[in-house]
């Protein structure tokens, strides 16, 4: 590798962890699509800007998957990233043959049959279940005077969730929990161990459930199929459990500490929910826009010649959408800096990428939405003065590739109640 490869932007370095916001800001007003580098390791081209992510995961000419693009010899940056990652070969599909690394007509198909079974009436369905579980939750720590929310409100909440949605028994609740955590560490030696043992755990899953169906979507996985009569096979089965239980814990887990944490440093604007509660539908949207984990999108690929934002990008190249930076573009939004609960964004989608745009819009979004519309008013309606329990520049932000989330979310239930601070970790 070359000095001036070295010196290229990576998404995954130490800098832009420490700082991923001003980070971005800088890429993003140098130009709308910049030359770095993915893991140290892969060419990549950076898309900062919201009208260029926008096209990227939104036109054909931009494919998932690198077979996808005729002739190509360019480097599969997911093979790469596995093989420095350690994750073996047999265990590799389960990642690869996903929907997020499929493109029309199996990306097609699989989604079209997973739509069958994840409907907004499916979801909708959920939100009284969805109350009970933060209000219980809730209850088992509203007298402790002080809390860590990630671990006793953000993690349990959307694991408690998926796992019932899927029908994953309560007592292996906690596995799912190591798993997800350790497949998003990222790290060699935790993250193929977490895939290996996740894997073996679905397969299980599976078996039983065709021996002993159940009210869950697990079952109606199984059973669905399309006008065709084609149904998916146990592989493609075990790939999508794997995404949906992962997808649906760990960023909903995330993206509920982040919140929190973002409201509690905005007292005005908690304060206004708290006037007029109408607004927390657009305050979730804000907030995802504001302070989502998910940094950036899966690589795509180039599926032709093309130009973007002024830039010549050849067939084959990876390119990777900044969600964080177009969330953030002033070409976009106005006062993009600031966090309004009552913004009101324009279409498409919910208006911003905090779930992605086109093909492989997020299949989630929706269960995301419901979970922190329902989690958010629970605990400040519980605890109407909930504050920080140390600094906001002391939260420890976990330092993880491409990703924002916190490590623990110290509060004060009640300051009225002399509460000690918990100590920074």
């Amino acid at each position: 590798m070359s000095t001036d490869a070295l010196d290229l932007p990576d998404v995954m370095s130490d800098t832009m962890m420490k700082d991923p916001y001003r980070g971005a800001e800088r890429l993003r007003e140098s130009s709308p699509v910049v030359r770095g580098m993915l893991m140290g390791a892969v060419p990549v081209w950076y898309v900062t800007r919201y009208e260029e992510a926008m096209t990227v995961l939104g036109d054909s000419r931009f494919v998932s998957n690198l077979s996808s693009v005729q002739g190509s010899q360019g480097e599969d940056a997911r093979v790469r990233m596995a093989e420095r990652l350690g994750v073996p070969a047999e265990d590799y599909p389960y990642l690869a043959n996903g929907m997020l690394g499929q493109d029309a007509p199996d990306h097609t198909r699989l989604r079209k049959l997973v739509m069958r079974v994840f409907t907004v009436r499916r979801i909708t369905d959920l939100r009284p279940r969805l109350e009970q579980i933060a209000a219980s939750l809730v209850d088992g720590f509203a007298d402790e005077g002080r809390a860590d929310l990630i671990a006793r409100y953000a993690y349990p909440l959307p694991l408690t969730v998926i796992c019932e949605l899927m029908g994953v028994p309560e007592s292996d609740h906690g596995l799912w929990h190591g798993w997800s955590t350790g497949l998003a560490s990222l790290q060699p030696g935790v993250m193929p161990r977490a895939l290996h043992d996740m894997v073996s755990g679905v397969r299980d899953l599976v078996e039983r459930r065709r021996d002993s169906p159940a009210q869950d979507v697990l079952t109606t996985l199984i059973t669905t199929h399309d006008e065709d009569g084609d149904r998916l096979s146990v592989d493609e089965l075990i790939t999508f459990v794997i995404t949906l239980m992962t997808a649906g814990h760990e960023p909903s887990a995330h993206a509920l500490g982040n919140s929190i944490a973002e409201l509690l440093t905005h007292p005005d604007q908690l304060e206004r929910l708290r006037r007029e509660p109408e607004l927390w539908k657009t305050a979730v949207d804000e907030l995802v826009r504001r302070c989502g984990p998910t940094q950036v999108s899966v690589p795509r690929y180039a599926a032709v010649d093309v130009e973007l934002g002024g830039v010549r990008i050849s067939a084959g190249d990876v390119v990777q959408p900044m969600l964080t930076s177009a969330n953030y573009d002033p070409r976009r939004y106005t006062e993009p800096d600031r966090l309004d609960v009552g913004r009101r964004m324009k279409a498409p989608g919910h208006g911003h990428l905090g779930f992605g745009h086109g093909p492989h819009y997020c299949l989630g979004a929706y269960l995301a939405k419901q979970q922190l519309g329902a989690a958010l008013p629970t605990l400040f309606d519980r605890f109407p003065r909930l504050t920080l329990a140390v600094d906001p520049m002391e939260l420890p932000w976990q330092r993880l590739p491409g990703l924002r989330r916190l490590a623990e979310l110290p509060v004060v239930l009640d300051p009225a109640d002399g509460a000690e601070s918990l100590p920074t970790s």
